[in-house]
């Protein structure tokens, strides 16, 4: 694995200039209250570049006039009593050793041999504002190492996030075959749910099995807090209090999906707390329904990320004009956004090491072409809280059905398709 994880750092390094630096920092412990802390989550970018998961640790990647990368690692010293207590620390030899680092010095000698390695840089890029505190100390080091030869040129500042986001955004194969297996448990999760939920049920009781579902099929965290909304709940699009009661007669809108060596899921699926759709639950459901598998089909090298968002747009339009909810034209209602009253955001978003990744969405100055190894979600949803001027058959249902769709070179793959999404499989599944 340590050939893995050189390579990337290699492969990002020839994407910045010569005689420049690239710093990054990984996660500090995160306290709950006194000194109990969570558990720890290694930051993504410096996850993805090391593979290394203690905390408080830096990597500097050094790219040479000749462009040789040379990549250095600062990590918590070998202590056998901290390791008593807290677990193994692989110490400098060790994140050689094992990490495939050039170089490799404890944390605490950081401010001392950092600008150092910063001497001879005419640029060194970071992800700005991204760490609390990483901001000052980069330009100390600077300043430090500046200090060293007053007659050395100036170092520049500048930003590496969307250089270090791009190349996150196109999974190899191990991250592929990662995100399959994420994508399996969260998908057994939700059908499991579904033959799981009854009416009296309460919306934390359907979160906690959610998690219980992850975390004995491997996936031991959930990927994001979930959103687990009975009734009117789901016309909140980032609805988690998860503590009311379930009803029958009512919808059950899940957000959740897991995460699983390092990699996220994420699966949204909306199903009838009694078991069967009521009709207006089930004709608002066959828009949204026909809007994803549309919407799917628009995720080809062929299309740019916008293709699919116009579907979403047009299709959802189209279906609330057919049930009476909007009234007009399409291309008219279309133009005027008639349809963000209850389709308000877009089609989805990158999915990898974050469940909201990393990598831009533009690429010069246009929207970005779908790429083989993308992997974005695909979520349309309708919201018609009771508030809308709407017949009242149709307040309080909301919908979102969502997706992970791998590009592949001829077409996509959905990673999450073993969750059924058709209404009839669904009534079956929980009858």
């Amino acid at each position: 694995m340590k050939n893995l994880y050189t390579e990337r750092r290699n492969q990002l390094g020839e994407t910045f200039p010569a005689n420049s630096a690239v710093v990054i920092a990984g996660s500090q412990l995160q306290y709950r209250n006194a000194d109990s802390s969570h558990a720890f989550r290694q930051d993504s970018n410096f996850w993805y570049l090391s593979g290394f998961n203690e905390a408080d640790s830096t990597i500097v990647i050094l790219i040479n006039g000749q462009h040789e990368v040379q990549s250095t690692i600062f990590v918590p010293k070998k202590d056998k009593l901290k390791e008593i207590w807290d677990g193994y620390r692989a110490g400098p030899e060790g994140a050689i050793a094992d990490h495939g680092f050039d170089e490799a010095f404890n944390s605490d000698d950081i401010d001392e041999n950092l600008p150092e390695l910063l001497r001879g840089s005419t640029k060194v890029f970071y992800p700005v504002g991204k760490h609390a505190g990483l901001d000052s100390k980069v330009i100390n080091w600077i300043k430090v190492a500046k200090s060293k030869d007053r007659h050395s040129p100036a170092i520049d500042i500048a930003d590496a996030s969307s250089k270090i986001g791009n190349l996150r955004l196109i999974k190899d194969t191990h991250e592929i075959e990662i995100m399959k297996k994420a994508g399996l448990i969260s998908a057994e999760a939700h059908i499991e749910a579904m033959k799981h939920v009854k009416p009296g049920m309460n919306e934390q009781q359907m979160e906690a099995f959610y998690l219980y579902e992850f975390a004995k099929r491997g996936g031991r965290f959930s990927a994001y807090t979930p959103i687990v909304a009975g009734g009117e709940n789901a016309c909140i699009l980032h609805y988690i209090e998860n503590n009311k009661p379930l009803n029958d007669g009512e919808l059950l809108l899940v957000d959740a999906g897991c995460e699983f060596e390092s990699y996220a899921s994420d699966i949204t699926r909306t199903f009838p707390v009694g078991g069967r759709f009521s009709g207006p639950q089930l004709a608002i459901y066959e828009v949204v329904l026909e809007a994803q598998a549309k919407c799917i089909e628009a995720v080809s090298t062929k299309n740019n990320i916008m293709g699919s968002q116009t579907v979403s747009e047009k299709v959802i339009t189209q279906g609330l004009i057919d049930l009476g909810i909007l009234k007009g034209s399409l291309d008219d209602l279309h133009a005027q956004g008639a349809f963000k009253e209850f389709y308000m955001h877009k089609i989805g978003h990158w999915l990898g090491l974050d469940v909201h990744d990393a990598g831009d969405y533009t690429e010069n100055n246009e929207f970005m072409m779908f790429k083989p190894g993308m992997v974005t979600t695909v979520e349309p949803g309708i919201y018609i809280p009771s508030s809308s001027n709407v017949d009242e058959q149709w307040k309080g249902i909301g919908i979102r059905i969502e997706d992970d769709i791998l590009v592949t070179e001829t077409s996509n793959e959905n990673l999450t398709s073993a969750v059924p999404r058709d209404p009839k499989e669904i009534e079956a599944l929980m009858a």
